[in-house]
C-alpha cells in the first residue's frame, strides 16, 4: 500500500504525517508545511477538537518488546490527563529513563500521546520543542469537561497545569 504524505498546523508548527489507509508509519512537527492531505481524526485533533485518535493505528504497536508495552501503556492516558515517566516505567516494569528513551523514540506522536508523560518535577522533555508540548496539553486540558473523566490503571494520573 503507497504511504501517504501531508501536513497541518498545530499553532505555529505544523505536523507532517506519514499514513496508509488507518495506519501512521510517522508523524513529525516542523516549521514548514508539505503537500497532501492527513488523515481527518488529526486534522480535528490538531484544529482543538476533542476527538479520539484510538480508531488510527500506529506502527510503533507490533509486538511485546518493552517500547510496544509502553506506548500501549501511554494510548491509555486519556485526553487533559499526564502521568509520569516512573508511572509508566512503574505499569510496564522497566526504568523511568526507558520510557524516556521510548518517549525520545516515538514514531507516531499524537497516536501514542508521548506529551502526556511529564517528569516528576516539572514538564520534561519534547523534540522538537517542549512548546509543542505545553501546546497539547494546553489544548487537551480544555476538553470539555464530560470527556474529562477519572481514570486510574496501576498508575497515578495528573491534571495537567
Amino acid at each position: 500500500m503507497e504511504v501517504l504524505t501531508g501536513s497541518c498546523r498545530l499553532g505555529l508548527w505544523y505536523v507532517h504525517v506519514y499514513w496508509s489507509g488507518n495506519t501512521i508509519h510517522r508523524i513529525r512537527f516542523a516549521t514548514t508545511a508539505i503537500p497532501g492531505d492527513v488523515p481527518s481524526l488529526i486534522r480535528q485533533y490538531c484544529a482543538g477538537r476533542a476527538v479520539d485518535l484510538g480508531p488510527l493505528e500506529t506502527i510503533a504497536i507490533h509486538d511485546d518488546s518493552v517500547y510496544s508495552r509502553i506506548y500501549r501503556a501511554v494510548q491509555e492516558i486519556p485526553r487533559g490527563k499526564t502521568a509520569t515517566y516512573g508511572d509508566i516505567a512503574h505499569r510496564v516494569g522497566t526504568s523511568p529513563r526507558v520510557v524516556g528513551q521510548a518517549m525520545a523514540r516515538n514514531p507516531t506522536p499524537l497516536v501514542v500521546p508521548c506529551h502526556r508523560i511529564v517528569a516528576a518535577d516539572g514538564i520534561g522533555g519534547f523534540s522538537p520543542s517542549v512548546e509543542i508540548k505545553e501546546t497539547l496539553l494546553a489544548m487537551e486540558k480544555k476538553a470539555p469537561r464530560k470527556e474529562r473523566v477519572a481514570f486510574c490503571v496501576n498508575f497515578t494520573i495528573q491534571e495537567t497545569q
